[in-house]
């Protein structure tokens, strides 16, 4: 393993051969982040040549169990046997998943098959953080936050697009296909180009703390999908699925502090900053997918927006969060300062989302869309910050179960925003149709709060007008829990302590430390 010097000189010397491994990285997230939005633009088309409607929602709750369950071991894998043989095993495994996905011949098969592309899955993100962790210096990592928020608005807006026209003139198997070509390409520069150290480490995989993980965030998942859909809140099943998961947790926690080589090392949360990362990230998730779900759907409902273009819809936020986040990179890499960017982001969320609540049916898309920028500024101040101070907190021997850690914070954020969010929604909806359509208005909202726009043309016009007053109750109620829950982001960026980033040149002896973070800088050999 080179030492920091020579890693340094390493990455000095062969700027390009780090472009190119970037490039890689950034198709590989790419790739976690298109998949769902394509597959979700798809579903109409899948549905009607292998039917399985009744088990529609198991393809993409499959693909989300499998990538959730598998994150935080793909992380500690990487740790402990090396980067990037766990993330080119990940991307092969995503890809296997992709073909037989494209080849299923009914719902049975396309489910299991999308549990398989989830399982890789859970491994690209990470993998990306990780890796970028292990090559460039927190100090110069912001640098490189405007290219991945970039990759993230692209696929946000470019995935039902994009899922759209392949659908339309290829057929729905390309939608899996497409990753294949991205998949190969990723692959052929990871191996020629990239070179970490390998590790062969004596300790064994902790089975026993994985499988508790797995059934803990399986049953969390499940949850926080079915509950009020599926299922009543107070339902015996979704009581028992609590039951399991929180046992399932609590000995986690026990085992973890037991086990010779943890999943999770608790160790890790010593450090105020990265507890507190974690808890901005979950918050962030929480924020962010319960905007991406209901911002369309509102204007789409209310402003009659075409649903074809679902994506540029949320251009505003999107390109406010690119921008912002490019900013604080640049601010980041220039200064070693970032506590200001949680702090900020945080009050311009809960500034941005209360804003939000306040729309209603004679709402302008103009309007919408200033305060939708609110909410993209406040984001793309935490979006990658997050995960830049998190891996500054740790060791570097731990840098993957960070990232993993991290990311699978964001993603039961993202899990139980939309699903609070969801049963906020569902609720104010189906109240006010009741009362501003009476016994008609029950009936429309019975089956979903959600309608489409075929569905919502065919409602007389009294009905629709009643609906478009529900739907604009029902994301005021939305985005109003949001900004409270923005809130405690807050209160947590306000704590966050102003740690030298590694590669920000010599630490002061009255600078304050928290845990390794301070000293150390990426070994690798690039």
């Amino acid at each position: 393993m080179a030492d920091t010097q020579t890693a340094e000189t390493g990455a000095e010397k062969q700027p390009k051969s780090v472009r190119v491994v970037l490039l890689a990285l950034m198709i590989t997230m790419m790739l976690a982040m298109l998949d769902n939005m394509i597959v979700g633009t798809a579903m109409p088309t899948i549905v009607g040549e292998l039917g399985g409607l009744e088990h529609l929602s198991w393809v993409v709750t499959a693909y989300t169990l499998a990538t959730a369950a598998s994150t935080p071991i793909w992380g500690k894998l990487g740790d402990m046997y090396g980067r990037k043989g766990a993330f080119m095993t990940s991307i092969v495994i995503f890809l296997i998943g992709s073909a037989l996905s494209g080849m299923a011949q009914n719902m049975g098969e396309l489910i299991g098959f999308r549990a398989i592309q989830g399982l890789g899955a859970g491994g690209l993100m990470v993998g990306v953080m990780a890796i970028i962790g292990d090559l460039i210096p927190p100090r110069e990592r912001g640098k490189y936050q405007g290219m991945m928020a970039g990759v993230m608005a692209l696929a946000m807006i470019g995935g039902p697009l994009v899922g759209g026209t392949i659908t339309d003139n290829w057929g729905w198997r390309w939608s899996f296909y497409i990753n294949l070509p991205l998949g190969v390409v990723s692959l052929a520069l990871i191996s020629a180009v990239l070179h970490l150290p390998k590790k062969r480490s004596q300790s064994r995989i902790d089975y026993l703390g994985a499988v508790l993980l797995t059934v803990g965030i399986t049953s969390i998942v499940l949850v926080t999908t079915w509950g009020g859909t599926e299922y009543a809140w107070t339902s015996a099943r979704i009581m028992e699925l609590i039951g399991i998961g929180v046992a399932s947790l609590i000995g986690f926690v026990f085992w973890q502090t037991k086990a010779t080589e943890p999943i999770v090392p608790l160790h890790i949360f010593r450090s105020r900053n990265f507890t507190l990362m974690s808890i901005i990230g979950f918050i962030t998730g929480f924020v962010m997918f319960g905007a991406t779900l209901f911002l369309p759907l509102y204007q789409q409902s209310v402003q009659g927006a075409s649903a074809t273009n679902s994506g540029l819809l949320l251009l505003p936020m999107l390109g406010a969060m690119l921008v912002t986040s490019m900013v604080a990179g640049r601010v980041t890499t220039n200064s070693g300062k970032y506590k200001v960017f949680p702090v900020v982001g945080s009050v311009l969320m809960v500034i941005g989302l209360y804003l939000l609540s306040t729309m209603d049916t004679g709402t302008s898309r103009f309007t919408s869309g200033v305060f939708m920028a609110v909410v993209g500024l406040g984001m793309g101040c935490l979006m990658q910050i997050t995960m830049l101070v998190a891996q500054n907190s740790v060791e570097l021997k731990d840098m993957g179960v960070a990232s993993s850690s991290t990311t699978l914070f964001r993603t039961l954020g993202s899990s139980f925003g939309v699903a609070i969010m969801g049963a906020l929604f569902n609720s104010r909806v189906q109240d006010v149709m009741s009362e501003r359509a009476g016994e008609i208005g029950s009936k429309i909202t019975e089956q979903s709060a959600q309608l489409d726009a075929a569905s919502l043309a065919k409602l007389p016009a009294v009905a629709r007008e009643a609906y478009q007053h529900a739907v604009s109750s029902g994301t005021h109620s939305a985005f109003l829990l949001g900004a409270v829950v923005a809130v405690v982001a807050l209160v947590a960026a306000v704590f966050v302590k102003e740690v030298p980033l590694k590669g920000a040149g010599p630490q002061k002896a009255d600078e304050p430390t928290d845990g390794a973070a301070a000293v150390q800088s990426p070994m690798v050999e690039v």
